[in-house]
C-alpha cells in the first residue's frame, strides 16, 4: 500500500506542476498592468518602477514563473492588491469556513442519500423507488439559490427558528456556528444526496444482479445480510468517487449558496479577488483548490483499496 500511494504521489507532482503553469499563463493573458494596479490611482512613476522590480515584471515569463513558484515554496503567496493582506492569511481564514460547510454538507447528503439510493435499488418498481426518483430529480433540479432565498423565507422571517444569514466560528459559539450553517449546508446537501441517491442506486442494481449475489441468496442467508455485507459494499466504490469529486468541488467554494447566506467562504473570496482582478488571490485560491482535489482523489484510491480487496492485492 506505501508503493501505491508513493505511486500516486508521484503522478500528483507533474499535474500540480501543469496546473501551476497553466494559472501562472492565464494570469499573464489578462488585460492591464499589475504594477499600475499596485500604484493605486496616483500611479508615481517611482512606485510603478520599485512594483516591476519586486515582483520581477521586467523579466522573461520563464524567469517571473520561477520566482513565482520559489516564492510560492517558501509560504509567499503574494499580496493581495485590494486588502494589502498576505494570500496565505487570507486563504487561512476562509478556507476553514468552507471546510465546515462542506463537512457538514456532505454529512448529510450522505446520511440520506445513500440509504435512500440502496432502498429504492432493493424496492425497484414499486411506490418507494418511484417516490424516491421523483424527489432525487426535484433535488438535482432546484437551484441552490432558489432553495436557499425560499429557505430563509420560510425558516427565519417566518418561523424565526435559525438566522438568515452570517457565520459564527465554531470555537466562538459551537451551538450559534451550527445553527448559522445549518440551512445552508441543507441547501447544499439536498443536492448532493440527490446525486447520491441516484449513483448508489445505480450501483446497488448492478451488484444485486451479479453472480455472488445470487449465490450468496441460493446458501439461505437472510435477504438484509446480502444486501448490506455483500452487494452494499461494492456498491460504494462508483459512490466514493463521486463524492471525492463533489467534496473537491464544495472546498472549491459553493459560490451561490455563500452568497445568499453571505458566509465568507472561498467563494466568496474568489468571486470577489475575480471582480477586482486581485490576480495574487484567484492564483492563490485556484492552486488550493487542485491540491483539494488531488488530495480528494488520494482518499478516494484509498477508499477503494478498503473496500475492494482485490485492489489491494494488485496494488
Amino acid at each position: 500500500m506505501i508503493r501505491y500511494i508513493g505511486r500516486r504521489l508521484l503522478i500528483a507532482i507533474p499535474t500540480l506542476i501543469l496546473i501551476s503553469m497553466f494559472v501562472f499563463a492565464l494570469q499573464k493573458l489578462l488585460p492591464g498592468d499589475p504594477a499600475l494596479i499596485m500604484a493605486g490611482d496616483q500611479r508615481d512613476p517611482s512606485a510603478i518602477a520599485y512594483y516591476r522590480l519586486k515582483y520581477h515584471l521586467l523579466d522573461p515569463i520563464p524567469v517571473q514563473y520561477f520566482y513565482w513558484v520559489s516564492d510560492m515554496f517558501h509560504g509567499d503567496f503574494g499580496m493581495s492588491l485590494r486588502t494589502k493582506e498576505p494570500v496565505l492569511t487570507l486563504i487561512g481564514e476562509k478556507l476553514p469556513v468552507t471546510i465546515q460547510l462542506a463537512v457538514m454538507s456532505m454529512f448529510l447528503a450522505l446520511v440520506i442519500g445513500i440509504p435512500t439510493g440502496i432502498l429504492s435499488a432493493v424496492k425497484k418498481g414499486t411506490i418507494t423507488d418511484y417516490i424516491a426518483n421523483i424527489v432525487a430529480l426535484s433535488g438535482l433540479s432546484i437551484p441552490n439559490f432558489w432553495l436557499g432565498i425560499m429557505m430563509i423565507l420560510l425558516v427565519s422571517v417566518h418561523l424565526g427558528w435559525l438566522p438568515a444569514s452570517g457565520y459564527v466560528s465554531p470555537f466562538d459559539d459551537p451551538v450559534q456556528s451550527l445553527r448559522t450553517m445549518a440551512m445552508p449546508s441543507l441547501v447544499l446537501g439536498a443536492m448532493i444526496a440527490s446525486a447520491f441517491m441516484r449513483h448508489a442506486r445505480s450501483a446497488m442494481l448492478t451488484v444485486l444482479k451479479t453472480d455472488y449475489v445470487r449465490t450468496a441468496r441460493a446458501k439461505g442467508l437472510r435477504e438484509h445480510v446480502v444486501i448490506l455485507k455483500h452487494a452494499f459494499r461494492n456498491a460504494l466504490i462508483p459512490v466514493v468517487t463521486v463524492a471525492a469529486l463533489i467534496f473537491g468541488e464544495l472546498l472549491a467554494g459553493a459560490v451561490l449558496t455563500e452568497e445568499v447566506f453571505t458566509i465568507p467562504g472561498f467563494g466568496k473570496l474568489i468571486v470577489d479577488a475575480v471582480f477586482n482582478r486581485d490576480y495574487a488571490v484567484v492564483q492563490g485560491i485556484v492552486l488550493c483548490t487542485a491540491v483539494a482535489f488531488i488530495l480528494m482523489n488520494l482518499v478516494a484510491d484509498l477508499a477503494y483499496l478498503v473496500l475492494n480487496p482485490r485492489m489491494r492485492d494488485a496494488a
